[in-house]
């Protein structure tokens, strides 16, 4: 097990750790939270041997081999496959040592040989492929060189290589910030079936809740372990800071004003799935208000002036780039859709569909290539791209950046705005330079929202922000009075904020009539299709290559058919028992679920006298109820499992 005892850590005159201890023992998957700054990173880097402790004991088992995603790449022409296999070092040394034997070194050839069979040396293309198509590479893209993609793509290449290397325990540090939904759904169903340790870093909460077990949180210098995922920190952190009274009367409000947005959004639970979907995750706002109390953030974004109805038409419109050869590249065609007033729509898509094309138009930063964009009078865009950090003035400070565009208001008015947004005391004349990705982007936005813009165009725009900085922008968005296109792959801050959305795919745009779970079962469907059709096409192409040899043996054939039918069923045996036990499981879940729920609605339940038996409930609830999704998950897995043996056969 990983064990810390009187662990000190110091960033410079900073304490981050002051005599923690903490235990996660091996196959655990631990979520670690905390503030951006608390020291998450730099707990990495002690576990990796990078750094020194400032006093007490960090423990791990001899022999432990250890994964991470490096956070920098070195410009390289190896081809991408072969880049992600680096990743299993220990394999790339028994290939150079088998190089370098000769005929007459039996005894060693012989002896590496059945290394590299043990270390999967025949299956590591097959390998490093599986990880590259999970994180979005295509098949032509898999022998391109490393430097010929994009910082983005990059980081997917560091995350397939720190995969593909064997390990007992994997450290994974944001790997979701430059992934888009399709992938990170990928990585979750892969973490799932890892058999080592997992300690991960992730400001997106639905991320964390699918992948960790238990929450280590750095609290006040100190780590706090919680037991379940993300809404159960949550749960329990929010009781803990409602015994030790934190902000009680600031708690209050903000419990009132969340129920408001409750109350508002219920009113449509009957028109519209996605509204269905929006009153449940605002619900989970509720145990969020203490820890909004104490983060001191509290994002307000100012209604717009004017809103005119419709804001944007979209009219047949063709969208896309310039080549260097001054050729047109059209990524999206013939859309046409229309931005209402009171709009919230969520932008989905895969990574490079044009997402960010789509945005780009509308912010005007693309020309149109053909088609209209027709925009009514008065409107005012507010744009927030993945590049807006880029723009601040590293020399200036917060309070600087708004006076440049606000010269006749008032200091005191500047700064009681700045002070919603994180920025307070002396922090608004600090300069931006040495501040953190987080702190940043809160800036960028509030001089953004300042303007009081109608749309809001937004293209990623929770990238860096800590996961307390992420739920007060999603309460400020979700009470926005204007119009929003939101680009994001954070699944709660989509499901708080938007109430229907826009899909991005083969160079189209159209409306989508779902929520995230039917895209989930859309994206699968889509999969399942691509992978039939290149399935068709590898027959095809056998088929053309068998015409020119002989005539086929029909006893032959039929004789091959029945042993390929027999196969089929000798390896569809183990699935589908495996399917009849998930199945049971899930039906115990359910019954036992449905008597926790009686439990909870029953009132007496939350009188003083039951608190402890109240504490046992909801925590065997919230872990069921976990155990229940990673059943379905499963069950999903060997659905698709035998659906893809029996199509093998077709």
């Amino acid at each position: 097990m990983i064990r810390a005892q009187g662990l000190t850590l110091r960033r410079g005159t900073k304490v981050l750790l002051d005599s923690a201890e903490f235990v996660v023992n091996p196959g655990e998957r631990v979520g670690i939270v905390g503030k951006n700054g608390a020291g998450k990173s730099t707990l990495f880097a002690l576990l990796t041997g990078a750094l020194d402790q400032d006093a007490g004991t960090l423990t791990l088992p001899e022999g432990w081999r250890i994964a991470s995603v490096k956070q920098e790449i070195a410009a390289d022409d190896r081809p991408a496959r072969d880049f992600v296999i680096d990743g299993d070092v220990h394999l790339r040394e028994l290939q150079q040592r088998r190089a370098t034997l000769t005929d007459s070194q039996g005894t060693e050839i012989a002896e590496t040989e059945a290394a590299l069979i043990e270390a999967g040396a025949w299956s590591a293309n097959s390998r490093a492929e599986q990880l590259l198509a999970g994180l979005g590479f295509k098949p032509a893209e898999w022998t391109q060189p490393v430097n010929s993609f994009s910082g983005g793509w990059r980081m997917r290449l560091a995350l397939a290589r720190a995969l593909m290397a064997p390990s007992e325990l994997l450290l994974l540090d944001e790997p979701t910030n430059h992934l888009d939904l399709d992938a990170m759904l990928w990585l979750e169903k892969w973490l799932a079936s890892y058999e080592g340790t997992v300690l991960l870093i992730s400001h997106d909460t639905e991320f964390l809740d699918a992948v960790a077990r238990s929450i280590l949180h750095f609290d006040h210098a100190k780590l706090v372990r919680y037991r379940g995922g993300y809404q159960d920190f949550l749960t329990q952190r929010a009781e803990r800071l409602r015994q030790t009274s934190i902000a009680y009367e600031r708690q209050t409000r903000e419990a009132a004003r969340l129920q408001g947005f409750i109350d508002r959004f219920k009113a449509k639970a009957s028109k519209a799935k996605q509204a269905q979907s929006r009153v449940k995750a605002l619900s989970r706002m509720e145990a969020l208000a203490p820890l909004h109390a104490e983060a001191g953030i509290d994002i307000r974004i100012p209604s717009p002036d004017y809103m005119p109805d419709p804001l944007l038409v979209l009219d047949k419109l063709s969208a896309g780039y310039t080549a260097d050869d001054g050729q047109q590249v059209s990524i999206l065609r013939d859309v046409t859709l229309m931005v209402r007033a009171g709009s919230r729509i969520g932008v989905l898509g895969a990574n490079g569909a044009g997402k960010s094309t789509l945005i780009k138009t509308l912010a005007e930063e693309l020309q149109v290539q053909s088609g209209e964009r027709r925009a009514s009078r008065g409107l005012a865009i507010g744009y927030f791209h993945q590049h807006q950090l880029d723009m601040l003035d590293l020399e200036a400070t917060p309070l600087m950046h708004l006076a440049r565009i606000a010269p006749e208001v008032r200091e005191q008015e500047l700064r009681n705005y700045l002070g919603g947004f994180g920025f307070s005391g002396d922090t608004v004349n600090s300069k931006v330079e040495p501040m953190s990705g987080g702190e940043k982007a809160r800036l960028a936005l509030s001089l953004i929202v300042w303007q009081k813009p109608n749309l809001l165009l937004l293209d990623e725009p929770s990238n860096h922000l800590d996961v307390e900085t992420r739920e007060a922008l999603a309460t400020a968005l979700a009470e926005f009075a204007g119009s929003m296109l939101l680009v994001s792959h954070d699944r709660h801050l989509l499901r708080t904020t938007v109430d229907s959305f826009w899909i991005v795919a083969d160079g189209a745009v159209r409306e989508f009539d779902g929520d995230l779970e039917d895209y989930r079962e859309w994206l699968a469907a889509r999969n399942a299709e691509e992978r039939a059709g290149q399935r068709a096409a590898d027959k095809a192409d056998t088929a053309r290559g068998d015409d020119a040899e002989a005539p086929v043996d029909r006893k032959q054939q039929r004789r091959l058919e029945a042993e390929q039918r027999q196969r089929l069923a000798v390896a569809r045996k183990p699935l589908q028992a495996k399917l009849a036990k998930v199945e049971t499981a899930m039906e115990k879940a359910r019954v036992r679920l449905a008597a926790l729920d009686a439990l909870v609605a029953d009132a007496d339940l939350y009188t003083d006298a039951r608190r402890a038996e109240r504490q046992q409930v909801m925590s065997e609830h919230g872990e069921l109820s976990k155990q229940l999704e990673t059943q379905e998950e499963e069950w999903l897995v060997l659905q698709e499992e035998i659906e893809a043996l029996e199509r093998a056969v077709e």
